[in-house]
């Protein structure tokens, strides 16, 4: 520890050295390409180790013996990168994204130094093995603990960590998909970052410096290689069937987020790990055994959609002889788009490492293609498989992460698909707009709001998401028994700072409050002394819990007409109090500290 200790202080002195000549604004640009140019190493770092793994464990067999092996590998893949959490990061690293909101809101931006690697191994293994979950979650945390930890080793302030944190982000989501401008836009729209002057450059520079990092490691080809026929374009006849696939993909994101909470859910409830696994183990081995296409992220199968290749996704199945038949193409679609969903909640909630990110687009590439197909067997009509697949995925991603500007630069960034525009925006908007009338909450941002742990663009709602009742409430009152008179009493105000006791039993738990006004008539008559206190009892006009948010303490002082409450915990012991005056003294404080991000 001294020997790390020392070179953190070599290199914050070398950067006083260098920041000495420069403004805050070009240091924090210089900042932001050496965390851009790490962010771009650690994603090229992840896909070499993702792909090396893949690569070793299917290699050695045969294509059309591999579907076996489907049945074991992601089960073996879930264990593994259980215990390397378990016994090497003893930390949680799953939920990437959803960990670099709560560290923005709750920690100071501050990410703890392993996240740099733990979620590369534990996302590469996952994946690698066949776990059917995204890589994207795992590089933002990666990049995010780059930015947190630059700006920890030049010790910044909050607001300067906060950017560096979010360049990190920003780049490990330029880097892994080659798209510069979503890097920006995720930061916007995910992470809410405000833009101003002094954050879009950095920003811009994180991405830039990220995507030029990773076009010199993986090749300048784009990562889905597809050229747009004339067919493929935009025709102004095709908007209602894209306003018709908007609302579809609005459903499917609200399917995407519910299913996802409630296997959580019910994995959550299972206390024994091992049969976490046993049933992660089984119910994707048969499902990737029945339907390949959801072995790992999915990129081959909604790559080949892409391209208009349905024949491809029968390749190695059960079902390769139906493959020409176009009812069962359908449905095929269709069941895999909707166990997709099943298969990636599964993986991560029996402890493997992965996003959301590219099931979403998965998702959405199937009820795209779902879409076109139909039209084209059913009623005849003119739709481009590949168009549609391109606009199904950004409507899913839209309405899932709540995020219609990434998904549509994207879609369009990974595609080159500027010529389809248009019907991106007009599906990734209906989408979120079906998806926002049922679910406000993105899968991000869902557990965060029910906490009151989310940062918002609105500062009013972000100052109070830094306020946290265990540090405000105060612990001085003197606490008073039940079996004490006013006499005794008497003698404790002499040394007392508060002109309110809590009265609580052998056990702690709180009775009622005695207050000083309520004694002033008969303290000074010595006839009185012996008066038991509970004559002078009475009850709070409310009472706290101890994990409440701030944003619902607020009303309660409004509605009990008071500026002092008592805490509890859910067995009633008594803790302390919360005044309103001090909520309001923090509030204006981080008030300050929100708006000196501008």
């Amino acid at each position: 520890m001294k020997f790390e200790q020392q070179i953190k202080d070599r290199i914050y002195n070398a950067y006083l050295v260098v920041s000495r000549r420069l403004s805050e604004s070009q240091m924090m640009a210089i900042l932001a390409v050496v965390v851009g140019l790490c962010a771009g190493i650690g994603a090229y770092v992840f896909n070499t180790l993702l792909h090396f793994i893949s690569h070793s464990l299917t290699s050695w067999t045969p294509d059309d013996q591999a579907q076996w092996l489907y049945l074991i590998y992601p089960a073996i893949g879930i264990i593994l990168a259980t215990l390397f959490v378990k016994y090497v990061v003893k930390d949680g690293i799953s939920e990437g994204v959803t960990r670099v909101l709560y560290a923005m809101s709750r920690n100071n931006s501050r990410i703890r130094g392993h996240n740099t690697w733990t979620s590369i191994v534990g996302g590469a293994t996952t994946i690698g093995f066949g776990g059917s979950v995204g890589p994207e979650a795992p590089i933002v945390l990666t990049g995010a603990a780059i930015g947190s930890n630059v700006g920890k080793l030049a010790r910044l302030n909050y607001k300067n960590i906060t950017l560096m944190l979010c360049c990190g982000a920003g780049a490990a989501v330029a880097a892994i998909f080659k798209a510069p401008i979503t890097g920006v836009i995720f930061v916007l729209e995910i992470l809410m970052l405000d833009i101003t002057s002094k954050s879009i450059i950095p920003l811009l520079l994180a991405s830039m410096t990220a995507t030029i990092t990773s076009l010199v490691l993986h090749g300048f080809s784009p990562i889905i290689s597809i050229s747009l026929s004339s067919s493929d374009m935009f025709q102004v006849e095709q908007v209602p069937l894209f306003l018709l696939l908007g609302c579809f993909c609005g459903v499917m994101a609200f399917y995407f987020t519910s299913v996802n909470s409630k296997v959580g859910g019910f994995y959550n409830s299972i206390q024994q790990q091992w049969r976490k696994w046993l049933y992660a183990g089984i119910s994707l081995g048969v499902l990737i055994f029945i339907f390949p296409p959801l072995y790992g992220e999915g990129h081959d199968s909604f790559g080949a959609l892409m391209m208009g290749d349905t024949d491809s996704l029968f390749n190695h199945t059960l079902f390769h002889s139906l493959s020409s038949t176009d009812w069962f193409l359908i449905v095929y679609l269709i069941a895999i788009m909707l166990f997709k969903v099943i298969a990636m909640a599964t993986t991560n909630a029996a402890g493997g490492v992965g996003g959301t990110f590219a099931p979403s687009l998965f998702v959405g590439a199937f009820a795209g293609a779902t879409l076109a197909v139909i039209c084209q067997t059913v009623f005849g009509w003119d739709a481009s498989i590949t168009s549609f697949t391109l606009a199904g995925m950004a409507g899913v991603m839209s309405g899932v992460m709540k995020a219609p500007l990434t998904a549509i630069f994207l879609i369009a960034e990974l595609s080159n698909g500027y010529g389809l525009f248009i019907p991106l925006m007009i599906v990734s908007c209906i989408s979120f707009a079906v998806n926002y009338g049922l679910d406000r909450d993105s899968i991000y941002t869902k557990q965060l709001r029910m906490r009151g742990e989310l940062l918002t663009h609105d500062k009013d709602s972000s100052a109070f998401v830094f306020l946290r009742l265990d540090q405000l409430m105060e612990t001085d009152f003197i606490r008073i028994r039940e079996s004490l008179t006013l006499g005794d009493i008497v003698n404790i105000i002499s040394s007392a700072r508060r002109n309110i006791f809590p009265v609580v039993d052998n056990y702690g738990n709180l009775l009622g409050i005695v207050q000083l006004d309520d004694l002033r008539r008969d303290m000074f008559d010595r006839d009185k002394w012996g008066t038991p206190i509970m004559h002078y009892m009475i009850q709070p006009p409310d009472k706290i819990l101890e994990h409440e948010m701030i944003q619902s303490i607020m009303p309660r002082f409004e509605q009990a007409n008071t500026w002092m409450l008592p805490v509890v915990d859910k067995q009633n012991h008594y803790l302390g109090f919360i005044s309103k005056s001090r909520i309001l003294n923090a509030y204006r404080e981080a008030l300050v500290n929100v708006s000196q991000a501008d």
